[in-house]
């Protein structure tokens, strides 16, 4: 069956399309609610929670664009709409401090799973930031819209958490030397 043919029997509720699909593609949305997620088990939820979204709104899908990139993006609105609601992500507007320089993270010789790891521990407004900006590809303006905050609250709290994560990554390379 071809992806457009699947889409069509998502959009006519038939259960086993819509199993295939969540087979297909859980795999990479869950990397991205783990992202997101301070836990394995919240980004679970959220998992379900977006495939819930996608199954309901998939017949606002119209064939324009890549099909994995509407997921992606209902699976990111979805997430955060879910922490708005829960004021989870207590953003600040920290657009008033002086904005920090860039922090270049140096990751040779890293373990992905120790990154993964580091973000997730983030405090939730940076993790959210980070992911958005560095791991989705977000503008400063489209985090800043899509959170409520200024393009300067963004891209500080992008500097913070570059900071965090540079000071981790180097703890863990001098343990390691």
């Amino acid at each position: 069956m071809t992806l457009e043919e699947l889409i069509q029997r998502c959009k006519e509720q038939d259960r086993k399309a819509q199993a295939q699909l969540y087979q297909q593609f859980s795999g990479v949305l869950f990397s991205i609610c783990l992202r997101y997620s301070p836990n394995k088990t919240e980004a679970e939820d959220n998992l379900q929670d977006a495939f819930i979204t996608i199954f309901k709104k998939i017949g606002q899908y119209t064939g324009k664009g890549s099909f994995e990139g509407w997921l992606k993006r209902v699976t990111v609105n979805t997430v955060l709409q879910k922490y708005r609601k829960q004021k989870v992500y207590d953003i600040k507007d920290e657009a008033q401090l002086e904005q920090p320089e860039e922090v270049i993270v140096e990751t040779d010789n890293v373990p992905l799973k120790f990154l993964l790891q580091i973000i997730q521990e983030l405090p939730e407004r940076y993790r959210l930031v980070f992911s958005m900006y560095v791991l989705d590809g977000y503008t400063h303006k489209e985090i800043a819209e899509l959170l409520g905050i200024s393009d300067g609250t963004s891209k500080s709290n992008l500097a913070r958490a570059r900071s965090i994560l540079k000071e981790k990554i180097e703890a863990y390379q001098q343990k390691d030397a």
